[in-house]
């Protein structure tokens, strides 16, 4: 049985240092995909938009900054508050979020209590997948059989 955790919230979508907008999203780690940590965004249009990255890279950025590449995340304070900044960077554009920080550490500590880390690999079932995946089936017997079934004869003789 797979179980999955969920934090609705709002995001802030930083438009420039005096402006911002909120934005509606849900966190979402799912222990069937335990590497990874999901964000839907609710953006007002028919059709919300996701990113996927590792669980690890979260973890990591509740405590300092890490990432590079398409997404980037710290920890910082604005107005007092503690927020924590997401850099997302896509071919259609890129986009600066603001999420509390407090919020955003329960849920990812919430996930690690269901999945610790260094165990996610347990998660995936790869050995019992492999296991059926390699074990010979009935009709495998045809295929390792010999092809030509000796006779008796030796080479030779006719």
């Amino acid at each position: 049985m797979h179980t999955v955790v969920e934090r609705e919230l709002e995001l802030s979508l930083v438009l420039s240092p005096e402006r911002s907008i909120p934005v509606p999203a849900r966190l979402t780690y799912r222990t069937d995909d335990p590497y990874a940590v999901h964000i839907t965004f609710h953006i007002g249009s028919d059709t919300p938009v996701h990113w996927t990255f590792a669980r690890e890279l979260l973890v990591e950025g509740v405590f300092r900054p890490c990432g590079h590449g398409d997404v980037r995340i710290w920890p910082t304070k604005v107005a007092g508050r503690g927020v924590l900044c997401f850099a997302l960077s896509s071919p259609d554009g890129d986009a600066l979020l603001e999420a509390p920080s407090v919020a955003v550490a329960a849920w990812v500590e919430r996930t690690l209590r269901i999945v610790e880390p260094g165990t996610e690999a347990d998660r995936l079932g790869l050995d019992e997948g492999l296991t059926e995946l390699l074990s010979p089936l009935p009709a495998d017997d045809l295929w390792l059989r010999d092809p030509w079934p000796s006779d008796g004869t030796a080479d030779g003789d006719a």
